[in-house]
């Protein structure tokens, strides 16, 4: 009988303080069977470009409290949390992805992050610029998974590894605006199709205006199986993907397209 895993990916506005929405959503995810469970960015915290009018305090006692309580939903429902969160280090913004289990807490540093006059990630957090370091991968159920920060999806050595570790499933947290929906479609469509695995991708909800500069956080998120195809999409409401995934559909189109078999022959490049 081939293997199966049951994920979700929760498309929602910043939660802020607020646990009665989460509550609602993890009970929903665990009745139907979830046991990996993505966030999109800034949903913990608020959009960066909003921290800069929130106390410091206040943004790492938010922080805290989010880990904390999805600590206790990961022991009573024994999930997987994946979840972009804000840290504060030295006084310093970081911007992190956070892996909550009922065992552990793991912190994994965004390497790459928006540099462009309009929207510069890389200005207002204090992550470290260095040589790449290997994305976080896990195991789920015998799924081999990987995390990928939005942004660190346009460059190929992160894809590298899905290759190299042969992963199963790769979780993508986004905060995608400005109207960039089918780019974002034909890009995860395409490296789903080319290395052989699911994508699920977890975009926010939410509105944010500077200098007549309109942001509308689109949704949009969705889950693409290995043949490059959408599956299953949530449109740009408030809502919760739960999807089931098959080793078997992964297997075949391995066999069928053997981009695997005949890079690993050559040794890649």
């Amino acid at each position: 009988m081939a293997k199966t895993l049951t994920i979700a990916a929760l498309q929602l506005p910043t939660l802020g303080m607020q646990a009665t929405k989460l509550d609602f959503y993890l009970r929903n995810a665990h009745s139907r069977g979830a046991r990996v469970v993505l966030f999109g960015e800034y949903i913990l915290n608020h959009f960066f470009k909003e921290l800069e009018t929130i106390p410091l305090k206040m943004v790492k006692k938010q922080s805290e409290k989010h880990v904390e309580l999805l600590k206790k939903y990961a022991i009573k429902y024994n999930m997987v949390f994946i979840a972009p969160l804000v840290i504060i280090k030295n006084n310093n913004y970081i911007k992190m992805i956070v892996k909550i289990t009922k065992k552990s807490i793991v912190y994994y540093e965004q390497q790459m992050l928006i540099p462009y006059a309009h929207w510069n990630e890389k200005k207002f957090f204090a992550n470290s610029i260095s040589k790449l370091k290997k994305p976080l991968t896990f195991q789920v159920d015998g799924f081999r998974i990987l995390v990928m920060a939005g942004f660190e999806l346009h460059f190929n050595p992160f894809w590298d590894v899905v290759h190299q570790k042969k992963i199963d499933l790769v979780l993508l947290p986004t905060a995608s605006t400005f109207e960039s929906h089918n780019r974002w479609r034909e890009i995860i469509k395409t490296k789903a199709f080319l290395h052989g695995c699911y994508i699920l991708r977890a975009n926010r909800l939410g509105e944010y205006t500077q200098d007549e500069v309109h942001w509308k956080f689109y949704g949009d998120s969705m889950l693409v199986e290995p043949k490059g195809e959408v599956y299953m999409m949530l449109e740009d409401r408030e809502s919760m993907l739960i999807e089931t995934i098959n080793k078997a559909t992964i297997k075949e189109h391995r066999q069928s397209w053997l981009f695997d078999r005949e890079l690993t022959l050559r040794d890649g490049l």
